[in-house]
């Protein structure tokens, strides 16, 4: 007979789609989840993603040419980086070390890397939400990478090639057969790579949300709250401290996104994450919707069908938790979206601004805390963290367990970060 692992009582802080996640994951496993989140579920960019569940975007940002690309594209007001000059002062450190990962050898570790995490993100999801109410979120599709010209998907090769090796085959489409696949595009698309076996969530709020009522629904505890500490004894978790309650617990997972950094700090961690800001526009009750999601090339925007309206997400602006929104990245969203779909209309406009938590390295951290046993962190998805919050959450659950992993888990282990 096979021995089951003792029921724990875990604390789950962060309630976005990796902590809803380990949470459903961990009942599952028949222990007892208290999930804890500075505002509520899905509040943050759980909410504001493209809402694409993107198998293939396995490729970093810090591809080799960005050494070139870089300074160009930051002082281009029309390109989709931006920098907040105030803010570069104290991020510079973490950019130096980012930067010194665009090579070819770092590239492809990382692509290899965040493949196991984030390459079957369809099945990934349809696991976890089953039974939870939240699958009709979940939306079979392919994806389409939309370009200017054939020579314009040529000069991105390199990305392509890494795709092709770990298995994502596009079908090519130009011309009339482009117009026949998807009309509502302007003739300033050109050609188009199609590659299937992808999801869209219809509205990633109402997803994330779904599956914390869940969490609930099944027993578990939801408080809204900041986490000030994680208390330990003798080098084991014994609390969460959430305002003037110490919620005791046997595991601690931390899933706090781009606020896990202040945690690590807490727990004597020094983590190279910094904040990427990510912008979305929604255009409700749009004249004319995509067949599916696509990404603009071009603007290395997001365009997704969701629920009564079409979300344009995408963007970098590096400038840090506490600066507000900037008006650039949205009007760029707009001028992109006039070249690609000029004549679409539609009735309202919505507007948001949220935060990526991004590691030096691009690839998430999923390991257990060595020297406070109990505590586990997941974080540092990028530009995934939808992606890849299923399979992560998981991952947790399985660690929290003790039970066998069938994968090499090095490539997420937090001591590669040791002396930084």
């Amino acid at each position: 007979m096979t021995e089951q692992p003792a029921r724990k009582t875990v604390v789950v802080i962060g309630a976005g789609i990796l902590g809803v996640s380990t949470a459903i994951w961990a009942q599952r496993d028949g222990h007892d989840v208290i999930l804890v989140d500075r505002e509520g579920p899905a509040a943050g960019a759980s909410y504001g993603n493209a809402g694409l569940l993107a198998s293939s975007a396995v490729v970093p940002v810090t591809t080799p040419d960005l050494w070139v690309k870089a300074p160009g594209m930051i002082l281009n007001p029309q390109s989709p980086l931006f920098l907040r000059w105030s803010y570069l002062p104290r991020m510079l450190p973490w950019l130096i070390r980012f930067m010194s990962h665009a090579t070819d050898a770092k590239t492809r570790a990382a692509a290899g890397a965040l493949f196991p995490i984030i390459g079957d993100s369809l099945a990934d999801h349809q696991a976890l939400a089953a039974g939870t109410g939240a699958e009709k979120y979940i939306v079979p599709t392919e994806y389409l990478y939309l370009y200017g010209s054939r020579a314009s998907y040529e000069a991105a090769q390199y990305s392509w090639q890494i795709k092709k090796s770990l298995g994502f085959q596009p079908t090519e489409y130009e011309g009339a057969a482009l117009k026949a696949k998807d009309p509502a595009f302007s003739d300033q698309i050109g050609f188009a790579a199609a590659v299937p076996d992808h999801g869209r969530i219809s509205d990633p709020g109402a997803y994330v949300t779904a599956l914390a009522d869940h969490v609930v629904a099944s027993g578990g505890r939801l408080v809204i709250g900041e986490v000030s500490d994680i208390a330990h004894e003798n080098g084991r978790v014994t609390g969460v401290r959430v305002g003037g309650e110490t919620l005791a617990c046997d595991a601690a997972v931390v899933t706090a996104g781009a606020w896990s950094g202040a945690l690590g700090r807490a727990l004597g961690l020094r983590l190279p994450l910094e904040t990427e800001r990510g912008y979305h526009v929604e255009l409700w009750n749009p004249s004319k919707m995509p067949k599916t999601p696509a990404m603009v090339s071009s603007g290395s925007f997001v365009m997704t069908p969701m629920e009564g309206r079409l979300r344009l997400a995408g963007i970098v602006e590096l400038g840090g938790l506490k600066a507000g929104p900037s008006k650039a990245p949205i009007n760029l969203l707009r001028s992109h979206l006039a070249k690609v779909m000029p004549d679409l209309t539609w009735e309202e406009t919505t507007e948001w601004m949220g935060f990526r938590p991004t590691l030096s390295d691009s690839v998430p951290i999923i390991d257990e805390v060595a020297e406070i046993k109990g505590v586990y962190m997941g974080l540092g998805h990028q530009h995934v963290g939808l992606t890849g919050g299923s399979k992560t959450g998981r991952l947790l659950a399985q660690m929290m367990a003790g039970q066998r992993i069938n994968l090499d888990m090095t490539p997420y282990r937090l001591d590669r970060f040791r002396g930084v």
